[in-house]
């Protein structure tokens, strides 16, 4: 199975500056903000972003990480034995305006069960959400506040997000799905 690359590693960096710019101008500022990213990719995302928003607004941003694994409605089709790590989200979220922080969003499923993890740790102000890319496709009415980029993919493509960090490789990638049936 073939992939294209849709984006470098330069085009990411450029990605998270306008996300990072954009939660600044919509929110005025960074007061009152923390980051909690979907773990596996989001929670790369989210470091980033924070470390960007650090040096654009001279304030340190709290990040945490959630684990929706637990939370998914696919949970039985994704694997037998699910592989779930700890959530750490290291500060109080009651009262804060949280930006969840995702690579991809596609059917909404994902930040759905993410929405129903972080009202678990208490009610913050406001959640606004932030992904590099944004599929289009919508099987719940979710959509995201901040987006890289919109890349229209069809049903029967995966794409795939690779930070340097957890995959030794950096770039966006689109590539046909074998199975039309596998969720993303």
């Amino acid at each position: 199975m073939s992939e294209h690359q849709l984006a470098d590693a330069a085009e990411i960096n450029r990605m998270v500056i306008r996300i990072a710019t954009q939660i600044i101008e919509r929110n005025r500022g960074v007061k009152n903000l923390v980051l909690v990213g979907i773990v596996r990719r989001g929670d790369v995302l989210a470091q980033r972003l924070a470390a960007k928003l650090e040096r654009l607004e001279a304030e340190k941003i709290p990040v945490g990480a959630i684990d929706i694994t637990l939370y998914r409605d696919d949970l039985k089709l994704a694997a037998d034995m699910p592989i779930v790590q700890a959530s750490s989200i290291p500060f109080k979220i009651d009262g804060k305006i949280i930006v969840l922080v995702d690579d991809v969003l596609y059917t909404g499923r994902t930040v759905r069960a993410a929405l129903t993890e972080l009202l678990d740790f208490g009610r913050p102000r406001m959640i606004q959400l932030a992904v590099l890319v944004d599929r289009v496709h919508r099987e719940l009415p979710i959509g995201a506040d901040f987006i890289g980029r919109k890349i229209p993919a069809a049903h029967d493509e995966i794409v795939d997000v690779y930070f340097e960090e957890t995959d030794q490789r950096e770039g966006i990638f689109i590539k046909k799905r074998e199975n039309i049936g596998e969720a993303q």
